[in-house]
């Protein structure tokens, strides 16, 4: 990190506003970040980003990345969007919201620790913060890629949330197998969850309710591609009921899929009523490069994905 000195000759101005006098490259909510990150000291000392300054105090800076400002991610991620909503393309890798629940309580904790979803959305869309959650109403696992709903009012949220819980909205993911399965087209009911002291969840007959329908859209030796649309919305549902099939999610090292550059599921599709118009709605989000790279390298053919109803 580059560490800049700055010495406070005035009285009274605020730590964040006058970081930002200094950096006129840096957005407010940067400066905040930096501040409640800690990477902003007076005199030493970490401070909050309304703390007053007086003459002589020495302002340090520990600015990452060179001094300059992260590049704004969110234009680069977005399907859409409208009045209401706000749908992107998660990518594989990416958290959708920080491991300590703090940011729930305080939105300035977004911003802390590793990026995820949630603090590229704090970062770049701030208004979010009066939302719950910041407007976040479903969740993709770290290593599944593809579409995210964000809501961006409360009435949305609501709806959303609702919809979700309800099962009245229709998902549809994309996933590479391991192995050849028996049948075409199964659905799997089982129900999972982690029995007191487990490492992972498990298909579990003291488990909640979970139903998965597959279809084998592609076979390919060793591997096959499936199409899969879960009636409900467990935590990993489809890599455990796709290991307890005996064939896990290519890449999914933690329910025993072989090895992969990447995990190969992706959240392709949703169909829904809208909540302004009620009209039916439907948002498509393409499988990414690393996917259909990761696919071709695995079974030496390329990816070519057929229409799908």
């Amino acid at each position: 990190m580059e560490n800049k000195k700055l010495v406070y000759s005035g009285e009274g101005v605020r730590l964040d506003l006058f970081v930002k006098s200094q950096e006129s490259g840096f957005s407010r909510e940067f400066v905040k970040r930096l501040i409640s990150e800690g990477l902003v000291r007076v005199n030493g000392r970490a401070v909050k980003p309304a703390a007053p300054l007086k003459a002589g105090d020495e302002v340090t800076i520990e600015m990452p990345g060179g001094g300059k400002e992260p590049a704004p991610r969110l234009p680069g991620i977005i399907i859409s969007e409208d009045e209401g909503m706000i749908a992107v393309d998660k990518p594989a890798g990416l958290c959708v919201h920080p491991t300590d629940s703090n940011w729930e309580r305080d939105p300035r904790a977004a911003l802390l620790g590793e990026e995820t979803l949630i603090s590229i959305l704090a970062r770049e869309r701030p208004a979010l913060a009066e939302i719950p959650r910041f407007g976040l109403v479903h969740r993709l696992d770290r290593e599944t890629s593809g579409l995210m709903i964000i809501a961006k009012t409360a009435a949305a949220a609501d709806y959303f949330s609702a919809a979700f819980r309800d099962r009245e909205i229709s998902k549809l993911y994309i996933g590479a197998a391991a192995g050849d399965p028996e049948s075409d087209a199964w659905t799997m009911d089982a129900p999972m969850g982690r029995p007191t002291g487990a490492r992972k969840i498990k298909v579990w007959e003291y488990g909640r309710d979970a139903v998965t329908n597959f279809r084998v859209i592609e076979r390919a030796g060793k591997a096959c591609l499936v199409d899969i649309r879960p009636e409900t919305g467990r935590t990993n549902q489809i890599r455990v009921h796709l290991s307890h099939a005996g064939h896990p999610i290519i890449g999914d090292d933690i329910y025993g899929g072989p090895p992969a550059p990447r995990m190969m599921l992706h959240a392709m599709r949703v169909q829904f009523a809208h909540p302004a118009t009620g009209r039916p709605t439907k948002i498509v989000c393409p499988v990414p490069a690393d996917f259909r790279d990761a696919w071709q390298a695995l079974t030496g053919r390329p990816f070519n994905l057929k229409p799908i109803k």
